[in-house]
């Protein structure tokens, strides 16, 4: 879509938004639409599609007729905008709701959602100045969505549009097409959830994301309506924990020690197990037996996936069968011929074509940020944004030739940036930013919902008071952010998070006895601790390792005892630039893979930085990515389940094909 279209919306806004009695269609042909060809049959069609492209953003344009006149006769309808219609209301918040909302704002790790929070922040940031807070020290809580079926999903239950994909059904183990009016989104028990209506079964029902086996299929002509009230937070704890289970499992001599800290030996091979299991086969020599408590098989099943030759799912018989079929569709894949593809020349990322209406979208936060910002560098104002020098000034050339219809130099915007630095005199009356979308206002209200809990988050009554706020401010579209539900990002390990905070916060070095389940290893080391983040509710800290002289990240989880060494972090030492902390550290030394990832799984691709990408016909991608330690790779390959798989170097291809094929030797084949 040309700028042209984007200069025009532009025009009827302001010339809509400037009139107090109404412009009739002939006027604004004669103004707005003077340069566009064509007669007046083309005209009102064009005419009638921009009137529904300001409905979309909210504005509600107004049709006045003369007493005793009908709407049908263009001669005497007038049109108008009111000048609050759409505008977002003024929102007052003190430094701690501020801290609050920024914690929120940054939650969503790189989905729909953390588009949409960054954007309902600028529009709060352009109708004043942002209180100058700090964030609590260290501390960066993430939200990571299930994928890209996550997106999907989200932009089909806003749009209200029906919904189909193939699942795997929990109760039968088969796949299952299913067509869904999409309800609500929600996160329980670690698990993402999509709640809508089964056209199929004809009544509701809930969806574990991680069960999808296709892409999600948005059927555009099918429009549905969504139960009055529906929240589905509320819904969402109504499902009944998993019941606690025991499986048992045989473990290599030896290896697996974080699953042996799991769980009990049963140091006679013909020690009882549950009753339902009947009577077991012995191990096979070399392997050791364990019993180990779960609630979740499809949970289990990745992770002894995972662990390929050196675990053997005994029991229960579903159990194994989850695993094989896992390591069976990584076999499969990573058997299937090698996809003609080509990298792109720089490193590519999905990114939807930008069009006239998110040009104008972003003017339309751009003018009320400029008057309560004035003075700004260019080059910032672009960073604010997320866009290149160049298109906010291609945005600026648009705005300073818009204006009233056929107004004075004084009826124009009149913005100046000669030297650099950006002002504004003429506002026209956008001074105002627009109310938020129904993705805007999800993204904030989930964020800080998902905030309680959270130690420095929810305490001085903070978080409550700028929700309230945003809820009156969000109107409508505030009601509608009760289909999303996000997981809670408060620490399970309350006391080692606390106890990391707080030598961030002193700039105390802590002495760490580490587990790392790659390497099978128990580890003592000294670390400065720079920063606190999450993915959902698993929680890492950032640090400096003296042992290895680099910077390594730590999961809590797997922290065994930590405490102060009585030494001082070095004043020199500082935390990796950049919002969010990045998971995995890349380095010269690393190892460049060649992987393959299905379109469930390209997601991976943006988990591990990857450096080049090309894009594939039937929606997945290959990737060039980093790794510093390549002996987990098949391991890697294998917990994916066919979503992944390694195509170069050829030795480390191989060499996950060879091991995948001895996993499933040892079920059968």
């Amino acid at each position: 879509m040309s700028a042209s279209r984007t200069e025009r919306l532009l025009n009827l806004l302001i010339a809509l938004l400037n009139t107090k009695y109404g412009l009739r269609r002939s006027e604004l042909r004669d103004t707005v639409y003077r340069t566009i060809p064509g007669n007046e049959a083309s005209f009102g069609r064009m005419f009638e599609r921009d009137k529904a492209d300001l409905r979309k953003f909210g504005f509600d344009v107004e049709t006045l007729t003369d007493l005793g006149w009908s709407e049908d006769d263009p001669a005497t309808t007038r049109y108008r905008i009111g000048k609050e219609s759409n505008r977002l209301p003024d929102v007052e918040l003190g430094p701690e709701e501020w801290t609050v909302l920024l914690l929120a704002s940054q939650l969503w790790e790189r989905a729909a959602l953390g588009t949409a929070a960054q954007s309902a922040l600028r529009k709060l940031q352009a109708s004043g100045a942002a209180a100058d807070v700090q964030l609590p020290p260290g501390v960066q809580p993430r939200i990571k969505p299930a994928g890209q079926a996550f997106d999907d999903l989200l932009a089909a239950m806003h749009a209200r549009h029906t919904v189909a994909f193939t699942y795997l059904a929990g109760s039968t183990g088969s796949e299952e097409q299913r067509t869904v009016e999409p309800w609500g989104l929600g996160s329980r028990f670690g698990h993402w959830y999509l709640m809508g209506y089964d056209r199929a079964r004809k009544a509701p029902r809930q969806f574990r994301l991680s069960r999808f086996t296709s892409a999600v299929a948005t059927l555009e002509r099918e429009q549905f309506s969504p139960p009055r009230d529906f929240n589905i937070r509320q819904e969402l704890e109504r499902l009944p924990e998993l019941p606690l289970r025991t499986a048992v499992v045989d473990v290599r001599a030896g290896r697996l020690l974080a699953l042996r800290r799991r769980g009990v030996a049963m140091e006679d091979a013909a020690q009882a197990a549950p009753q339902e299991y009947g009577p077991l086969p012995r191990p096979e020599p070399g392997y050791e037996r364990l019993s180990l408590h779960y609630r979740d098989p499809e949970g289990l099943a990745e992770e002894l996936a995972s662990y390929g030759p050196d675990a053997l799912a005994v029991a229960p018989a579903e159990l194994a069968d989850a695993v094989r079929r896992r390591l069976r569709a990584a076999a499969d894949f990573s058997n299937a011929p090698v996809p003609a593809f080509r990298f792109a020349a720089a490193p590519s990322r999905p990114v939807r074509v930008r069009t006239s209406e998110d040009q104008l979208k972003r003017m339309l936060e751009l003018v009320p940020f400029l008057v309560h910002h004035q003075g700004l560098h260019i080059q910032d104002v672009a960073e604010h944004f997320g866009i290149s020098r160049k298109e906010l000034e291609d945005d600026l050339q648009i705005l300073i030739c818009s204006g009233l219809p056929e107004g004075y130099p004084d009826d124009l915007l009149d913005i100046q940036w000669e030297n650099d630095h950006v002002y504004i005199t003429q506002d026209l009356d956008l001074k105002k930013p627009v109310r938020f979308t129904v993705e805007e206002a999800c993204a904030l209200l989930t964020g800080l919902e998902s905030l309680n809990g959270l130690p420095g988050a929810a305490e001085g009554g903070a978080l409550e008071s700028v929700t309230l706020k945003l809820l009156a401010a969000a109107g409508e579209e505030g009601l509608r952010a009760a289909s999303v539900a996000g997981p809670e990002v408060a620490p399970a390990e309350a006391a080692t998070h606390a106890m990391v905070r707080q030598a961030i916060e002193s700039r105390a070095q802590l002495r760490l006895t580490y587990l790392s389940p790659q390497r099978d290893t128990m580890s003592e080391r000294d670390v400065d601790p720079l920063r606190l983040y999450s993915l959902d509710n698993i929680w890492y800290f950032e640090a400096y390792c003296h042992s290895v002289e680099d910077v390594r990240n730590f999961r809590l989880d797997r922290v065994q005892d930590l405490h102060p060494n009585g030494l001082p972090i070095p004043a020199a030492t500082k935390p990796s630039e950049g919002v969010p902390a990045k998971l995995f550290t890349p380095s010269d030394d690393d190892t460049v893979v060649t992987v393959q990832l299905t379109r469930q799984g390209r997601g991976l691709a943006d988990d591990y930085y990857a450096e080049r990408t090309a894009e594939l016909d039937d929606g997945g991608l290959v990737a060039e990515i980093r790794f510093g330690n390549t002996d987990w790779l098949p391991m890697f390959v294998a917990q994916h389940g066919g979503s992944a798989r390694i195509l170069a170097p050829a030795g480390l291809a191989d060499a996950a094909r060879n091991w995948l094929a001895a996993s499933l030797a040892t079920y059968g084949g």
